[in-house]
């Protein structure tokens, strides 16, 4: 038989102790501070970042004309002879950050067959309060180590005939200069490179 003194001590509530009671407390502040972040920087990007209109381009319709001096040189759609890769990025843009290492790798794989080209597409520098110009593209290529032609665009005359509503916008042009594919915001490398592939294809 159980004596009076233990079934008292079963029968008592289960109390935490410091030990337990500081890291749960803690989990949930540093929950509470992510969540407070990942708001603020919401509402941030969405109020002081703007975006083109949307343009009217679809798949198959003929890719408007436009010339750029690029960090390879000087650009021209009407002058190319092969099938174009248009990237509209915005340099404070963390997804146009974060695609420069999927357009580095298919700028490796296909830069011998396919023109690439990334044209700046917004009016506010990499700080989101300056106006964009070429020493913030510049600091962009050099910090993401980017290896394809990239063009600082004052204007946004390319971003306004080709952004599809969003950064960055990613676009495959034939030979026969007009819209095989249309992309916006981080796309997969595999994605691209099939897209890529079709086009190619298409050529023979």
């Amino acid at each position: 038989m159980s004596t009076r003194s233990e079934r008292r001590a079963r029968r008592a509530p289960k109390r935490f102790g410091a030990a337990t009671i500081i890291p749960m407390g803690a989990t949930i502040v540093l929950l509470a501070i992510i969540a407070a972040i990942a708001i603020v920087n919401r509402k941030a990007v969405g109020s002081s970042m703007p975006i083109p209109l949307s343009s009217n381009l679809s798949v198959g319709d003929s890719a408007p004309n436009f010339s750029v001096a690029t960090s390879q040189g000087q650009f021209s759609l009407a002058s190319t002879t092969g099938p174009v890769l248009l990237e509209v990025f915005a340099t404070w843009c963390p997804h146009c950050q974060h695609e420069t290492v999927v357009m580095n790798k298919l700028y490796a794989a296909y830069g011998d067959r396919v023109h690439f080209v990334a044209v700046s597409g917004s009016p506010l520098a990499m700080n989101h309060s300056s106006p964009e110009s070429q020493a913030d593209v510049d600091a962009f290529v050099q910090f993401f180590q980017v290896r394809y032609p990239v063009a600082f665009d004052q204007s946004l005359d390319v971003a306004n005939a080709y952004i599809q509503a969003g950064f960055p916008t990613i676009v495959l042009i034939g030979s026969d200069k007009r819209v095989k594919y249309l992309g916006t915001g981080e796309i997969a490398e595999a994605t691209l490179a099939h897209n890529i592939r079709s086009m190619l294809a298409r050529r023979r």
